[in-house]
């Protein structure tokens, strides 16, 4: 499983596309507002992956950019 470092503030995530929404982070599908494929929870900082066809790699992009950025880590 990963998640966010527990040092790393939620709001670094804005640079990443990330939007909040009450209690939820979320990465929106490319130019679909309404597709959640990442999301992390605010409390625990797990991300969390949903959908299975990715046609423009917005997962595989944002895991990227996370784990470039030095902001997740593995948990078991």
């Amino acid at each position: 499983m990963l998640k966010i470092k527990d040092d790393i503030d939620l709001k670094e995530l804005e640079k990443y596309g990330f939007k909040y929404h009450k209690d939820l982070i979320y990465k929106p599908k490319y130019k679909e507002w309404s597709v959640i494929e990442v999301s992390v929870d605010p409390n625990t900082k797990i991300i969390k992956i949903a959908g299975i066809n990715d046609l423009f790699h917005t997962v595989e992009d944002t895991l990227f950019d996370l784990i470039k950025a030095d902001l997740v880590e593995k948990i078991k």
